[in-house]
């Protein structure tokens, strides 16, 4: 089984994430197990603040170092977290490659920052890897951490019905997932490939792979650059069959 704590100031932000569809499965399925620890509970202040002012002046108030470790500190007393994530914009970038790496984790923990962030003792205290969703700026970590956690769990085996269902993502084999198609057959004059409807796996496969292929270059030129040099030989020109 999974875990994941999160040491957060909005508890509830992070477990409505849970709530529902398949991360909700998976926790009543008992693969994965979700624990918040509001942080505003192991503060000393006696009005229950949290943050202040940064040293040096700047806009904004930082949370404290304090509140946090007393609550990671409470947690290990029973506990043995194997890794500490802070959800930051100034962190390596989150991608499929990284999900794959923290499912081998067995209890991961995350920080979530709000206001301007943390104060950086409380980061090294804790020996926390920094995270970000990408270049932009959210209002706290709740939702990046949610995200994350989301993207994890479907990597453990059993959170998914079927294995291929993760395999055939976009990002799994590094290139977006080709378009998909159900019922029914033609709606506003816009029709099924036949490809799809004719039985042939290898045929369908191969037609899925190509679009992937397609898809790729076209949204993104990065992965597919990266996509090529890892597998130069399908770039290969084909031999011509003798006669």
């Amino acid at each position: 089984m999974m875990k994941f704590t999160v040491l957060t100031l909005f508890p509830e932000q992070v477990e409505d994430a849970f709530s529902h569809s398949i991360m909700k499965r998976a926790m009543e399925d008992g693969k994965i197990e979700l624990r918040c620890i509001n942080i505003r509970d192991y503060t000393k202040d006696p009005h229950g603040h949290v943050d202040d002012a940064p040293f040096g002046g700047g806009a904004g108030m930082l949370m404290q170092a304090e509140p946090i470790y007393e609550a990671f500190s409470y947690l290990q007393e029973n506990e043995a977290p194997t890794k500490v994530i802070y959800c930051s914009p100034r962190g390596r970038i989150f991608s499929q490659k990284i999900a794959e790496e923290l499912a081998g984790e067995s209890h991961i923990v995350f920080l979530c920052g709000h206001y301007e962030g943390v104060d950086q003792r409380a980061l090294e205290l804790l020996n926390a890897e920094e995270l970000s969703l990408g270049d932009y700026v959210l209002s706290g970590g709740e939702l990046a951490c949610a995200i994350m956690m989301d993207a994890i769990s479907r990597v453990r085996e059993g959170v998914l019905n079927k294995k291929e269902s993760y395999e055939e993502e976009s990002f799994s084999n590094g290139l977006l997932e080709y378009p998909q198609y159900t019922r029914p057959r033609e709606y506003k004059g816009l029709t099924v490939p036949e490809v799809l409807l004719s039985g042939d796996h290898k045929k369908i496969a191969a037609w899925r792979h190509e679009e992937s292929l397609k898809l790729t270059e076209e949204v993104r030129p990065d992965l597919y650059q990266l996509y090529r040099e890892r597998n130069p030989e399908e770039f290969q020109p084909k031999k011509k069959k003798r006669k």
